[in-house]
């Protein structure tokens, strides 16, 4: 915005504090002042010359007279609003320097009676036909890269500006506190108890009951000798091989059973386990009291708040560098995605409706709660405004119209003085 003092003598300011259309403006302001005085003149210069003469002279002075005192009239009515004509303090003149805020306190309540009323931000918004324009743009895949781009770079930005340990201050707040606050004990016992009833576990314990298997096939030598070295050093090495060899084919025996049937007896003593487990954790005082003496040592442990930190620093980094990576999935998933969300835009009429209604409820809602607020935009502008700069900015914008008011004057002034002039004739 110019100041007041770079646009003292506008429209006739030094071009260099003018933009193009400034300049035009005002160019077009000049020529049509020109042309309007012209006309203004031509009238004057035409009345001297053709005073005291009758005839068909008579009608052109009849006409001259009546074109100058119209086009005088409508030159001080164009020149009143915007300055005092020829500098006198004529009352009621100089509107727009001495009532500007009046002005502009009236044109603020006017758009935001007429343009930012819910009615006809909701009319506009559905009109526009927002979700269909944007689906068929997002459609095309060079538009969602260049979305995609403009995204990786909003999130890299936010990314870097966030501290880690703020984030990590955040993340102990939000996660590790409410996690505290909340009881451990009934959640999970309502947990284990839902898993074993539903069974899941029996693929973990099948899993523990497989690998035991092998591993005892893949060690039987361990397994022998880690039972010979138990026996009594008076026994005959011959009985301990013995021995330990009976005891591995038992072992292995015994897991194979486990493995064969679904209702073997250690598997159902792992079922009563966990469900006495179960019950105990939501109704026992005692087991309670321990899983919460635990969860406060977790909880609180050096460990914990450094994996903490530990992993939003990983989960940053790994980001930043799929953002970063142009050709990565990252980037590939989410043009795909903007650009199957904008076929769906762009072709699902049902999708569109939805989306322009929630667009049209949000947009009318904001001109409902804020339309006051952002008019006053328009009267605060101008209110910061001295009178002479508001004129001559005001007058650079509209003042080519109104030289039309003039020129009309003019003419039809011309036209009315000489009909008056030929009826009087007639009429003798």
């Amino acid at each position: 915005m110019r100041t007041g003092s770079s646009l003292r003598q506008d429209p006739g300011v030094p071009a260099a504090v003018l933009n193009p259309d400034e300049l035009r403006r005002r160019s077009d302001l000049r020529r049509m002042k020109g042309f309007a005085g012209s006309l203004l003149i031509v009238a004057v210069i035409t009345f001297a010359l053709t005073r005291h003469h009758g005839g068909a002279l008579g009608f052109v002075n009849a006409g001259a007279e009546a074109a100058m005192v119209g086009g005088l009239a409508d030159w001080f009515a164009v020149t009143a609003l915007f300055r005092s004509p020829l500098g006198l303090p004529i009352p009621h003149t100089a509107i727009i320097p001495t009532r500007k805020d009046a002005l502009g306190k009236s044109l603020e309540s006017f758009v935001a009676s007429n343009f930012l009323s819910e009615a006809v931000v909701r009319d506009k918004v559905i009109r526009a036909r927002v979700a269909a324009r944007v689906g068929t743009w997002l459609s095309d895949p060079s538009h969602a890269a260049r979305v995609g781009n403009e995204l990786a770079t909003a999130t890299r930005a936010a990314i870097r500006v966030l501290r880690d340990e703020d984030v990590t201050a955040v993340l102990e707040g939000a996660v590790l506190r409410r996690v505290a606050a909340l009881p451990w004990g009934p959640p999970l016992g309502r947990l284990l108890g839902q898993i074993v009833e539903d069974g899941t576990h029996h693929r973990l314990v099948d899993l523990g009951v497989d690998e035991a298997h092998s591993w005892l096939l893949a060690n039987r030598e361990t397994v022998i000798s880690i039972v010979a070295e138990q026996a009594p050093s008076w026994s005959p090495k011959f009985v301990d091989d013995a021995v330990a060899g009976r005891a591995y084919r038992e072992a292995l025996r015994f897991v194979r059973e486990v493995q064969a049937d679904p209702s073997h007896p250690l598997r159902l003593a792992i079922d009563n386990l966990l469900s006495r487990f179960a019950e105990d954790l939501r109704t026992d005082p005692y087991t309670i009291h321990r899983v919460e003496l635990l969860k406060e040592r977790l909880i609180n442990h050096p460990d914990v708040r450094e994996g903490v930190a530990s992993v939003w620093s990983t989960a940053r980094r790994l980001l930043l560098e799929a953002i970063d990576d142009e050709n990565g999935e990252l980037r590939r998933r989410t043009v795909g995605g903007l650009v199957d969300l904008g076929r769906r835009l762009a072709s699902d009429t049902v999708l569109q409706g939805k989306v322009d209604g929630y667009l049209a409820d949000a947009t009318a809602h904001a001109a409902g709660a804020y339309s006051s607020e952002v008019a006053t935009v328009i009267s605060d502008t101008i209110a910061r405004w001295d009178g002479a700069e508001a004129s001559r900015r005001i007058e650079l914008q509209v003042g080519r119209d109104l030289q039309f008011i003039r020129i009309n004057g003019t003419v039809v002034g011309a036209l009315a003085g000489l009909a008056i002039h030929t009826i009087t004739v007639l009429a003798g």
